[in-house]
């Protein structure tokens, strides 16, 4: 689902020499997070080349870039949102409760592990906190937790 402007921009850029392992950081149009950087000099005169390692946050697919540490590289708005579990769809769909009362049906229940736990507790009458991970246009449901009821 699409994210709406009204929150910023989607991606802001940063200097390559300040983006951190931990950090986020867009390769080839993904969200990923740098698992290692490391600089690298490139000749007598060259600059420093920042070297790094990232995961796509959503695909965990693995990355590599380089860029001269006085470049930018474009760094994606990262949000972690956390919403109640009001139901599951027979087609697969979540109902979240959103902090408003209304609630968001677009977001599938995960078809791995955790969608499984998260049935199941759901199933067993469980209050169910679903974490929904969102960068650059994209909606994933990355965890859950059971609630306190």
């Amino acid at each position: 689902s699409v994210m709406t402007e009204a929150a910023g921009s989607l991606t802001y850029p940063a200097q390559c020499s300040s983006i951190k392992k931990g950090g986020y950081v867009v390769i080839k149009d993904r969200p990923c997070k740098v698992v290692e950087t490391s600089t690298s000099k490139t000749g007598k005169h060259g600059h420093a080349k920042v070297n790094m390692t990232a995961l796509d946050i959503f695909t965990n697919k693995k990355y590599e870039d380089s860029c001269p540490s006085t470049h930018n590289m474009m760094v994606p708005n990262v949000n972690r949102t956390e919403y109640t579990l009001l139901d599951i769809s027979d087609d697969g769909f979540l109902s979240l409760l959103l902090p408003d009362g209304s609630t968001k049906e677009d977001l599938r229940l995960p078809t791995n592990d955790d969608g499984e736990k998260i049935r199941e507790l759901f199933d067993a009458g469980k209050e169910v906190i679903i974490a929904v991970l969102s960068a650059m246009g994209i909606e994933e449901v990355k965890g859950f937790k059971e609630g306190s009821n």
